[in-house]
């Protein structure tokens, strides 16, 4: 059991609301972290913190990189600041040219945001300034899936199958319908891909059908379910999509916040799977979580339709932000990218993980587990229910916090994510707390 402080109280105030937080429980029993070096946090009274999330899947090469915090010191010191309306700088160019080396080809039309929120809107501002710069502005509607998380913007709550996320804020939304989620009981304790499932690609024919071709602006999915609970996608379901965005002319947009940048083996999950997306979201893990970043990589003849579509001297995408391309980000993004290649990260990432499924998969004999599911280095654990939905999932995580393990809960799904650079030992300090802690559940 961790130590705990005995002046906590003074380091926090009432003025910071606490985001996608229980703030009245947190103020009576507040978690702090102040300090992180490599695979661990520190906390408020000095006790080491194992991160198992790796910050927010951000942090995918540990944490205190003094190589990232020298890029942005020195960038500050250079250029502080520039908008990029109408001049830039030239670490944006070159954060997007390295970017780009990395990508799916084609995907090298790099659009740069602060969130994976702000990506996924501009993914679909994009989506309809195509559709409407090809001459087909009735298409105007999404279809996204249930379970689904794409951040917390008008946009990306609209496409989100999460209740909670929706209720406070009825109205107003883009035209979005959903597919079903892709988790199916028969396929408890799936390791890796699911074999069934497949056939619940055809449910996106079906809304085609409904609604028309010609109003069906784009398909917008994760490859992998990640805040939800990891929901790997079956055999052949992916290519489904594809297949059937490719028949209907509808863009196929794939939300990579979570799953790029090594965490499935390779760069991005759509290469692991084989996938051609015609638009991928990442944010997150881009500057290893030092600075708000995030990016919409597009293919170019998306770009060169609306680029086309305006005059030279007229601004063809009416869209931007004051931090887009910030240079102290972009300063971060290419320390990063860097250091992603110098280590070999992903390719750690993917020796690492046969370990790490293993470990997760061990867990199911324990009573409270009901279902798990993996794939690369990620993990998702479903836990039985408690008095109410979604109790047992939050009083899990933070009893895993006081006894040195830092994990994500999504209502009762525990989220698992370490960090690429972990090592042998540090997965087993991950499922031996896990383990205890789980055991006492009753």
């Amino acid at each position: 059991m961790s130590k705990q402080p005995g002046n906590i109280s003074n380091l926090i105030n009432d003025n910071f609301w606490i985001p996608f937080t229980p703030n009245g429980d947190f103020r009576r029993d507040p978690k702090l972290f102040t300090q992180a070096k490599g695979v661990y946090f520190q906390d408020a009274a000095g006790n080491q913190v194992l991160d198992g999330v790796s910050g927010l899947f951000t942090s995918a090469l540990g944490h205190g990189r003094s190589e990232i915090a020298e890029a942005v010191y020195q960038q500050l010191l250079t250029l502080d600041y520039t908008s990029s309306f109408y001049r830039s700088h030239p670490l944006a160019f070159a954060a997007a040219r390295e970017l780009a080396k990395i990508l799916p080809p084609q995907l090298d039309r790099i659009f740069f945001v602060s969130s994976g929120s702000e990506a996924i809107d501009s993914a679909l501002k994009i989506a309809l300034a195509y559709q409407r710069a090809r001459q087909q502005g009735s298409r105007t509607l999404f279809i996204s899936r249930e379970r689904a998380y794409h951040g917390v913007n008008f946009g990306g709550v609209a496409l989100s199958g999460l209740t909670n996320n929706r209720r406070q804020f009825a109205g107003g939304w883009p035209q979005v319908v959903h597919l079903r989620h892709t988790w199916l009981a028969e396929n408890r304790y799936s390791r890796g891909q699911p074999e069934l499932g497949d056939f619940l690609a055809d449910d996106l024919q079906r809304l085609i059908e409904l609604h028309g071709a010609e109003n069906v602006a784009a398909c917008v999915i994760e490859p992998i379910a990640g805040s939800t609970g990891v929901l790997v996608p079956p055999k052949g379901y992916l290519e489904r999509i594809r297949q059937l965005c490719d028949r209907y002319d509808i863009l196929l947009i794939m939300d990579e916040v979570i799953c790029g940048f090594g965490r499935t083996g390779e760069a991005f999950a759509s290469q692991t799977f084989n996938i051609r997306p015609d638009i991928i979201t990442l944010a997150k893990a881009l500057t290893n979580g030092t600075q708000p970043m995030a990016a919409v990589a597009v293919d170019r003849r998306i770009y060169q339709r609306i680029i086309d579509a305006a005059d030279e001297q007229s601004i063809e995408f009416f869209h931007g932000y004051t931090w887009s391309a910030h240079p102290a980000a972009c300063a971060a993004a290419l320390a990063t990218l860097k250091l992603y290649q110098e280590l070999d990260a992903f390719a750690q990432g993917a020796t690492l993980s046969p370990y790490f499924l293993d470990k997760l998969f061990e867990l199911q004999d324990l009573p409270v587990i009901t279902d798990i599911r993996g794939f690369g280095l990620l993990g998702g654990i479903d836990l039985r229910p408690a008095e109410k939905p979604g109790l047992r999932g939050y009083r899990v995580q933070k009893r895993l916090f006081e006894h040195g393990l830092h994990l994500k809960s999504t209502g009762d799904a525990l989220i698992i994510a370490p960090i690429l650079l972990s090592t042998r030992a540090h997965i087993d300090e991950l499922f031996a707390t896990l383990r205890r802690i789980l055991s006492e559940e009753r």
